[in-house]
C-alpha cells in the first residue's frame, strides 16, 4: 500500500569556510599531502597536516520520524531554514538520507524546480516534444501535449523561441503546465506553484486541483497558510531541522500562527 515512512532520519551537510573554497588552494593542497605522503615513504623529510576545521558540518535534519498513509494531505510548515524544503527534496530523492531509514511506496513526482529538465538552448515547442519522448509518449498524445501546453502558457510567438530567452515569469508558466502532466500516486510540492500574476495563479489553482486529487498522498510546503488550511489534512511543523509539531491542519496552523504572532519584529 502506498506510504511514505521516516525513522530517525538524520541529514547534514558539510560547509567550507572561505578561506578554503579556492580552487587554487585545494589544489596546492592536495600537491603538497601527494609530496608528503611520497616524501614520508622515504624519510618523513616534510609533514602536512589537513586542518579539518575548515570543514562545518551543518545539520539540516535531525532525528526526524513519521509516516503518511495513502488519502493524506500533509502540509509542511516553518521559518526559513526550518528544514521543510530540505525534507520534500529528500523525499523526491534529490538528496540520498544520511542517517536513518526512508522507505516510500508508490510512484513519486516533484513539484520542486519549474525549469527542471528545460535546456534553454530549445524552444518551447522542442522541450515539450523532449519530455513528450521521455514520458514516452506517441505521436498524437504528443500533439494534444503540444496545444495544451500551448494554451495554458500563454507564451504567444515566444513558444517557438528558446527558452533562454523568456522572463522568468515565461518560465514558470511553461515548467508548470509541464511538470502537472503526470498523475503520480505520491505528490510532492514546494511553494513556486503558486508564483506568478492572479491570472496565472487562477489557472494555476484549477489545474492543480485535478492534480491534487489524482493523488493518494500530497506533501507540500508553503507560506500561505490558507492553501494549507485548505488542502491539507495534517500539518507538520518544522523548527531547527526537528518535527516540532505533528498534527491536525487546524490544532497545527493555529499555534503556528500563534507562534508567529509573538515573535518580536
Amino acid at each position: 500500500m502506498v506510504h511514505i515512512h521516516l525513522d530517525e532520519i538524520s541529514l547534514s551537510f558539510p560547509v567550507l569556510h572561505g578561506s578554503s573554497r579556492s580552487l587554487k588552494k585545494t589544489l596546492l593542497a592536495r600537491a603538497k599531502s601527494t609530496v608528503a605522503a611520497r616524501t614520508g615513504a622515504v624519510g618523513g623529510r616534510m609533514r602536512i597536516s589537513n586542518d579539518s576545521s575548515e570543514v562545518v558540518e551543518v545539520q539540516a535534519l535531525s532525528d526526524v520520524s513519521f509516516k503518511i498513509s495513502g488519502g493524506e494531505r500533509v502540509g509542511l510548515v516553518g521559518h526559513n531554514g526550518a528544514g521543510k524544503s530540505t525534507l520534500l527534496r529528500l523525499l523526491a530523492g534529490i538528496y540520498e538520507t544520511g542517517e536513518g531509514v526512508l522507505d516510500i511506496v508508490g510512484d513519486t513526482h516533484a513539484l520542486i524546480d519549474p525549469n527542471a529538465g528545460m535546456n534553454g538552448e530549445l524552444t518551447g515547442r522542442e522541450n515539450i516534444q523532449l519530455f513528450a519522448c521521455r514520458m514516452g509518449m506517441g505521436r498524437t498524445a504528443t500533439q494534444e501535449l503540444e496545444r495544451d501546453v500551448e494554451a495554458f502558457s500563454d507564451l504567444g510567438a515566444f513558444f517557438d523561441l528558446p527558452v533562454r530567452l523568456y522572463s522568468s515569469g515565461m518560465s514558470v508558466r511553461l515548467g508548470f503546465a509541464l511538470a502537472t502532466v503526470p498523475r503520480p500516486r505520491i505528490l510532492l510540492m514546494d511553494e513556486w506553484f503558486m508564483a506568478g500574476d492572479q491570472k496565472f495563479q487562477d489557472k494555476a489553482k484549477a489545474r492543480l486541483e485535478g492534480m491534487v486529487d489524482a493523488a493518494d498522498i500530497l506533501v507540500v510546503t508553503s507560506h500561505a497558510l490558507s492553501i494549507l488550511r485548505q488542502w491539507c489534512t495534517r500539518i507538520i511543523w518544522m523548527e531547527s531541522g526537528e518535527v516540532r509539531m505533528d498534527g491536525p491542519a487546524d490544532d497545527v496552523l493555529d499555534a503556528y500562527e500563534a507562534a508567529l504572532a509573538v515573535i518580536p519584529v
